[in-house]
């Protein structure tokens, strides 16, 4: 047969397959963004002040606004080599070639055979004709096949809806993933350098606790104060010792973490200790509208309900029968050497419909099954959207407090040591005793140690904020959006 002959028998085909497509309908309903509750405002962002400029978190790089190298550098480590993240990243893989799979349906299959068969029936005594009296048999035959089901129902079209769907969900929960470990890892390295800071003020003090139990020990060796005093400046040295040995290990741990978190064995990696800590940065807050495009896991969501909602006309076209075009030809005959010639050709072409005419309620509950995975979906999506507003708003009041008691905290800082120097003074003069200096030290001690603790949780809250804004979700700087800054 021909290649001519064969496309000739093809074109009937073709014509009919062309004006059935050009005819078919798409079931189920189209997509429509489910009603979402709004708020026109964050209600605990009234009363901070607007910061200028309004592009200064990048989405992309969000991280930078710390002004840390070490940071950004480990970050970096961080996009490329967390584990987690390549685990994310191949489920995204996954779905994007099922995407391709589904395409792929909407198009002919196109097959090719070719194959040699020989075979016998008995034998004869007859030896003069080998093969016959053999009764021995050869068959050769050279084919194409094509089969195309086409989509009259829209039913390939909405899976192919529904696949691309999943692969959106699928590329924002990869995006949320991504925030979500570089968040635990700003996070963490940013305690680590208020870890610094207390380890340096615990080893200052140490050393002026060091001091003030020599001055005792000389003065109860000369008679001037007693033995208590001494006993009492010994007792407050060795537990700020005590204080200082118990944050190495909780370091040590927070470096372990980094660690994992850019996928490397803890043994290789060191932090340097340093002597700055990061400053609180101008966090550019997002309209609550602007946060449903914004938030990694609030688009996963409605992506979630796109594929259920395509999913609807699957399910409906379940009840429709399936048209399936097909066409072979190709040659066959018993002798290779004029296997490809015009009497030893064959073809076939012809529709195939097919319908399931009863199957006891199946389709009645796999259509009553996808509606009601779309409403699950619609659901969720709504309840992903109030916990991002929850989530911002929870943020906001918590750098507002936090800002709120760093003034007070500061406050009592300057007063306990101010109350310090005086109470010094009053030892020195031998008006008061080594207990009431001992336990002033402490107090200032302690406000000096949770100044700094307070600055961590400021830190972390502004870190949670990013990401509760959507960190680096959209690479595209907001217009005209109203920054916040972290201080009162």
């Amino acid at each position: 047969m021909s290649s001519l002959t064969f496309n000739q028998s093809l074109r009937p085909l073709a014509l009919v397959a062309m004006a059935l497509s050009l005819s078919a309908c798409t079931l189920g309903p189209d997509y429509q963004r489910p009603d979402v509750p709004m708020a026109a405002e964050f209600k605990q962002a009234e009363g901070w002040k607007v910061a200028a400029p309004a592009d200064a978190l990048q989405r992309g790089e969000w991280w930078t606004l710390y002004g840390d190298a070490e940071l950004n550098s480990l970050v970096g480590r961080l996009n490329v080599s967390n584990q987690n993240l390549a685990a994310a990243e191949a489920q995204y893989r996954q779905a994007r070639a099922l995407v391709r799979g589904a395409r792929s349906q909407l198009f002919p299959t196109i097959g090719g055979s070719g194959g040699v068969t020989r075979g016998g029936q008995g034998s004869t005594s007859n030896s003069t004709i080998q093969n016959q009296a053999r009764g021995i048999s050869e068959s050769y035959s050279l084919g194409l096949d094509a089969s195309w089901e086409l989509d009259l129902w829209g039913r390939l079209r909405r899976n192919l809806e529904a696949n691309q769907a999943s692969m959106q969900a699928s590329a924002a929960d990869l995006a949320a993933v991504r925030l979500s470990l570089q968040s635990e890892l700003v996070q963490t390295y940013l305690r680590l350098r208020v870890m610094d800071e207390q380890q340096r003020l615990l080893d200052q003090t140490v050393e002026a606790f060091a001091r003030s139990l020599r001055l005792t020990e000389n003065q109860y060796r000369a008679g001037i104060v007693p033995k208590s005093d001494a006993t009492q400046a010994l007792t407050q040295l060795r537990s700020t010792e005590a204080q200082a040995i118990d944050l190495r290990w909780q370091r040590a741990q927070m470096e372990h973490a980094i660690a994992v978190l850019i996928g490397v064995p803890p043994s290789e990696l060191s932090i340097t200790e340093r002597d700055q800590i990061p400053a609180l940065p101008v966090v550019p807050l997002a309209l609550p509208s602007q946060l449903l495009e914004r938030r990694p896991d609030v688009a996963s969501a409605e992506r979630q309900v796109i594929a259920a909602n395509a999913q609807i006309g699957v399910a409906e076209a379940a009840w429709y029968p399936d048209l399936t075009l097909s066409a072979s030809g190709g040659y066959r005959n018993s002798s290779f050497s004029n296997l490809v010639s015009v009497p030893n050709r064959f073809w076939s072409l012809g529709p195939q419909l097919a319908m399931t005419l009863f199957d006891f309620g199946g389709r009645r509950a796999g259509l009553e099954q996808a509606e009601a995975s779309y409403d699950q979906t619609v659901a969720n999506y709504r309840q992903t959207v109030l916990n991002s507003f929850r989530e911002v708003e929870d943020n906001l009041v918590q750098l507002r407090v936090l800002g709120e008691e760093a003034v007070v905290q500061q406050q009592a800082l300057e007063a306990a040591q101010e109350s310090l120097r005086l109470i010094e003074n009053q030892y020195r003069a031998g008006t008061v005793d080594f207990l009431s200096v001992a336990t002033v030290q402490t107090t200032a001690l302690n406000n000096e140690r949770t100044n700094l603790t307070l600055l961590g949780d400021r830190l972390a809250a502004s870190v949670q904020l990013i990401a509760a804004l959507g960190g680096g979700w959209d690479e595209e700087v907001l217009q005209r959006e109203p920054v916040m800054s972290t201080e009162r």
